[in-house]
């Protein structure tokens, strides 16, 4: 099969509040696949309902192969040593103990260093280790890069791209624009429980092509605009055909404008235009 995970009519509520909204979508095999929202949109939720760590009111979940996952809030024992949580979760795991992951990312030199001494990428490095245990078909990433250092962040990255050579399906949730642009294939992305755009990078991005934000900061507030802190933002394909009609309309209503910037659009922007509108 093509994909590696089929999500149909998935629905998850907390009492009276629903936070899944009837959501479907697909995952291919061999891709890296990110979901999406701001805070609160339903992300972690779906997420945890796909590993089975949650349970969720109706729909279908098939995933086909085996998973692994990394946790945004991973925690082990604070004395535990690296080397023992590595043994320990290949005994969990029904597997031979072999060193070949553990020196992959590089955890040797850690191996008798407790995990309250650890630094956070190390930390990171040991938690994927850990979820690679068993040699898992699709990898679930919460959050990766949180809290790394721009080395963590370089080294971690590489890694997940390797897994990637290697044919895993990789899914992960990302607050990081960034990280999701240099990372993914594809993304969806929640906005109030429901998909408010599914698709890839690619396509996307094509639609932000020469398209830069206007932010104009003037004495009174412009009408029908849309507000950025004291700024008024318009986003445009025509830099200055759109600048010239703004200080048209700023000279014939006698407001005097303060300051101007322009911005090329970027990926962030477009997610946070989504976010807000729920519309591609």
């Amino acid at each position: 099969m093509s994909e590696a995970l089929q999500i149909e009519n998935l629905t998850k509520s907390y009492g009276t509040n629903t936070v899944i909204k009837d959501i479907s979508f697909a995952v291919r095999r061999g891709e890296i696949f990110a979901l999406l929202g701001v805070n609160g949109a339903g992300k972690t939720t779906t997420l945890e309902c796909i590993e089975g760590i949650r349970e969720y009111d109706s729909g279908n979940i098939t995933v086909n192969g085996s998973i692994g996952v990394q946790l945004q809030s991973s925690s082990l024992p604070a004395n535990i040593k690296a080397i023992e949580a590595y043994q320990l979760f290949c005994k969990w795991r029904k597997v031979q103990i072999d060193l070949e992951l553990f020196n992959a990312f590089d955890l040797m030199q850690l191996k008798n260093k407790q995990y309250r001494e650890m630094s956070t990428g190390q930390k990171r490095r040991l938690h994927l280790a850990l979820a690679l245990i068993g040699d898992p078909d699709i990898i679930f990433l919460d959050e990766p890069t949180a809290g790394l250092d721009v080395e963590g962040r370089a080294s971690l990255h590489s890694q997940i791209r390797q897994l990637k050579v290697q044919g895993k399906t990789i899914i992960m949730a990302s607050h990081d624009m960034a990280e999701v642009e240099n990372l993914c294939d594809r993304i969806a992305i929640l906005k109030g429980g429901k998909i408010a755009f599914n698709g890839s990078i690619v396509g996307l991005t094509s639609e932000m092509a020469g398209q830069s934000r206007i932010y104009i900061k003037t004495e009174r507030p412009l009408q029908n605009a849309d507000y950025e802190q004291e700024y008024c933002v318009f986003t445009s394909t025509n830099i200055g055909d759109t600048l010239y009609e703004l200080l048209k309309i700023c000279k014939q209503t006698d407001n005097t404008v303060i300051d101007i910037k322009i911005e090329r659009a970027t990926l962030e922007q477009k997610f946070m235009d989504i976010a807000r509108s729920g519309k591609p």
